[in-house]
């Protein structure tokens, strides 16, 4: 029996038992856009065609006792559970609930003593996280930057080049320069499989108003052309 098989086997705990929230501040400013980050754009951009999660610092139970915390975890094909958010059943990411394990999570390296490429890796690994991305922009724990693991059988798998698609979810990571929330650096982000970047809310925003000027300074050359010609762009308009 494998660990989520026997996790969703699970009698459901006493709820008021379980710790989802200690009240530990994130690691630092860049760790808190970079995970805001990858949300932004899953939120504002992806379209997988079925129902997705994509949290930030949310507990996975799967088992009564201590949650794994990733910094950031995608789940396709599940929902936000009905009923109250403030109640303890939907304040984290129970397996024996969600029917799952997430498709992937993200750790953010921040100092040598997270665990990132050992405790946290046999953890998820244990669980059947299918995809493990270990993004250490600093390289605190590696020459290379980003690490993505593939679970091959029971066993994680590195991928030799970490930016290759992974398929089932549609997604691809990239390495980023620019602004978001005030910072200006490198970043990690999403594109599609075409390599397309998938944008953040704000993005959007400022494509759509740019595609809206456009079509209004097309609309005003041609208005312009047509009284060149002699005819009244306007005849006819109620």
């Amino acid at each position: 029996m494998t660990a989520s098989e026997s996790a969703l086997d699970w009698t459901e705990p006493d709820y008021s038992k379980l710790v989802t929230e200690d009240d530990q501040p994130v690691d630092n400013m860049f760790s808190e856009r970079q995970q805001k980050l990858l949300g932004d754009c899953l939120e504002a951009s992806y379209n997988p065609g079925t129902p997705f999660l994509g949290v930030t610092d949310v507990g996975i139970f799967y088992v009564e006792g201590d949650p794994i915390v990733p910094d950031f975890l995608l789940s396709l094909d599940v929902s936000f559970p009905e009923g109250d958010p403030l109640d303890k059943r939907n304040r984290s990411y129970y397996i024996w609930r969600f029917g799952k394990p997430p498709d992937l999570v993200v750790e953010i390296v921040s100092n040598r003593v997270g665990g990132e490429d050992t405790r946290k890796l046999a953890d998820y690994q244990h669980i059947k996280v299918p995809y493990y991305a270990i993004y250490d922009p600093r390289a605190q724990l590696s020459k290379r930057p980003l690490r993505l693991y593939e679970l091959k059988g029971a066993l994680y798998v590195e991928r030799v080049d970490p930016f290759t698609p992974m398929e089932p979810l549609g997604l691809r990571f990239v390495e980023w320069r620019g602004t978001y929330a005030q910072y200006s650096g490198g970043w990690l982000r999403w594109c599609d499989l075409e390599g397309s970047l998938l944008a953040t809310g704000t993005e959007r925003a400022e494509q759509a108003e740019e595609r809206a000027e456009r079509a209004e300074e097309r609309a005003e050359r041609l208005a312009a052309r047509l009284k060149e010609l002699g005819l009244d762009p306007d005849e006819g308009t109620p």
